[in-house]
């Protein structure tokens, strides 16, 4: 078992409190997302924010880039509370954070932790000046920053000038190379120039975010031997679907293997009209996957082959991962443990029996000529055999959950 699988980090942080939770300092790795609504709009960014949290996103970042969206920020907290959500609000700023933070102190009062791309707050003499500004609010307040380099808006000046050291010395690196360098060091600098104004060690938080896989897993491994701040992880612009969700996953998992990652957001492109919540349900799952937390009931399913040309356990399979996401925001408040409940929806006799006997609830569907029956075991026993139509098999398997749920997990 690897250091960070059984539970041990291995870049030592400082802890840093965001609104209720503590980042880094031996804290679990946390789950972060974004909101992609109008700040303005208040009503839609709280459904949004709401629906993340419940999904699983224990912190929620709103883009804050004008004097409407800052003034919402008051309102979007309250609502927030008064539907009982209580995530981390943070706000995200580029370019006028100086500007808004101080012509909205109700705004810098409401967020929990401020976000300051030191690549956009300015330039020449003014890029200190008006990040020691936002440095300044957050001391004033007793907010906690995060410090993000981005990749795509990372300082030129600095970039230039190291560009024309590797060649004028002759170092023989990359471009790529000298990126990592310039993205490391400008968190570095900004990270001193913060303590210099006044904010405490624990008061930052780290990130460095690029679009390449590799260079990420290198850049973090720097950042974990320079620093003790705690740090966000996340793989940007990482793209949508299938290639997002492996891009960003193979990256990430061997930072947070290593342990090497205190806060992680999977930064997933939407379709049109599709779902924010995937971002978070991808984030859980990859540090389930990795035995660092548990966030809800796993479900095991076969991918399917020529004994299975039913479609009707691929059916089953995504019905009761569905229902599973439906009822967690309710079973986590309700039963302790339940997270830890693995179900298993098979499709045919090669594996069926063996992994659901494996789960604690798990059902083997009949594949192609075998007989129209599906045996259902309960912690490794033959409990019962459910038979019918698809709708019935459905609604069976499901009060079988639901009886677990009820009966195996102690109220909270």
């Amino acid at each position: 078992m690897s250091p960070a699988s059984a539970g041990v980090r291995l870049h030592k942080t400082v802890g840093v409190r965001v609104g209720h939770l503590q980042i880094g300092g031996g804290a679990p790795v946390a789950v972060q997302s974004m909101t992609m609504t109008e700040t303005a709009d208040v009503a839609a960014t709280v459904r949004q924010c709401v629906e993340l949290a419940e999904a699983g996103s224990e912190l929620v970042r709103v883009t804050v880039n004008n004097d409407e969206a800052a003034a919402a920020v008051p309102d979007i907290k309250r609502r927030m509370l008064d539907a009982g959500c209580t995530a981390p609000l943070i706000g995200d700023f580029h370019y006028n954070g100086h500007l808004l933070l101080t012509r909205h102190p109700a705004c810098a009062a409401a967020l929990d932790k401020y976000r300051i791309n030191p690549g956009n707050v300015g330039t020449g003499a003014r890029r200190d000046e008006q990040f020691a500004t936002i440095c300044r609010v957050a001391i004033d307040h007793g907010k906690p920053v995060r410090i993000g380099v981005n990749g795509g808006s990372l300082n030129q000046d600095l970039v230039l000038a190291k560009m024309q050291e590797n060649t004028d010395r002759n170092l023989g690196r990359s471009s790529e190379e000298v990126l990592n360098e310039c993205m490391v060091i400008s968190a570095l600098e900004s990270t001193a120039l913060a303590i210099e104004t006044g904010l405490r060690k624990d008061q930052i938080i780290i990130s460095c975010k690029v679009s390449r896989p590799r260079d990420l897993v290198a850049i973090y491994r720097e950042l974990a031997r320079r620093t003790e701040q705690p740090l966000h992880l996340g793989l940007t612009e990482a793209g949508m679907g299938v290639k997002g969700l492996t891009w960003s996953a193979s990256a990430m998992s061997i930072l947070l293997n290593e342990g090497i990652g205190d806060t992680i957001r999977v930064s997933l492109t939407p379709r049109p009209g599709g779902d924010r919540r995937e971002e978070v349900y991808a984030a859980c799952e990859l540090l389930q996957a990795l035995g660092l937390r548990s966030f809800s009931p796993s479900v095991t399913a076969c991918p399917g082959c020529g004994r299975t040309t039913s479609s009707t356990f691929q059916e089953l399979a995504e019905r009761t991962q569905d229902y599973i996401r439906s009822q967690m925001p309710v079973w986590k408040k309700q039963y302790q443990g339940v997270e830890e409940l693995t179900l298993a929806v098979m499709g045919c006799v090669v594996n069926g029996p063996g992994e659901s006997k494996a789960a604690n609830i798990g059902i083997s569907l009949p594949g192609t000529g075998e007989a129209p029956q599906c045996p259902v075991y309960i912690d490794g026993e033959h409990f019962t055999t459910l038979r019918g139509t698809y709708d019935e098999l459905a609604d069976g398997f499901r009060s079988l959950v639901d009886n677990y749920v009820a009966t195996r997990y102690s109220p909270r």
